[in-house]
């Protein structure tokens, strides 16, 4: 592999790695060191950097790859799961990663944010249709739903706390939802 063609691919697998360590280290706290990241990451801050030129670049890039991850797991998990099961295998997924942008502060709420999360919603949108599209066809939910009245509806789900109560709750309200769904 000729020199350049290496150094490029050896800047994709850095920029993946420290997004993939990133999206953990947040998760666990939302005030992860940038030089932390870049050490867990097996790379120098200086690399980091590189790719990232601030915090808020960061988290930003890690909540969009976040998004794109998510929406290109539908087939995946239709594939994996009943049309229904796979709904809430989905949100329960979206949850995940919704509590973890909310941990990230006010790196969320400047234009710059503004912009990238605006951006996700129609592939979030598309990738609700998508797994309702299913479940109308398997027969498990009624026929017209507006994905977005899903997603507003099942935003309840982020808003319950990260504990094992907060799961049971979440998996109740689930339960409610869905049966609103259904035929």
């Amino acid at each position: 592999m000729p020199d350049a063609a290496r150094q490029r691919s050896d800047a994709l697998k850095n920029r993946e790695a420290i997004l993939r360590v990133a999206h953990d280290a947040l998760a666990e706290s939302p005030d992860a060191s940038l030089n932390s990241i870049a050490k867990r990451a097996g790379v120098g801050p200086g690399t980091l950097y590189r790719h990232f030129p601030t915090r808020e670049a960061l988290i930003l890039e890690v909540y969009r790859s976040d998004v794109d991850r998510l929406v290109a797991s539908v087939p995946d998990v239709l594939a994996a799961h009943a049309p229904l099961d796979a709904l809430r295998h989905w949100f329960t997924a979206l949850t995940g990663y919704v509590r973890i942008k909310h941990g990230m502060g006010e790196a969320l709420h400047s234009a710059a944010a503004a912009e990238v999360i605006s951006a996700s919603w129609p592939p979030v949108t598309e990738a609700v249709r998508r797994l309702l599209d299913a479940c109308e066809e398997a027969g498990e939910v009624r026929a017209g739903i507006d994905p977005v009245d899903v997603i507003m509806l099942l935003s309840c789900l982020w808003r319950t706390p990260g504990t094992p109560e907060g799961a049971a709750q979440a998996d109740r309200l689930l339960d409610l939802a869905i049966a609103g769904l259904r035929p």
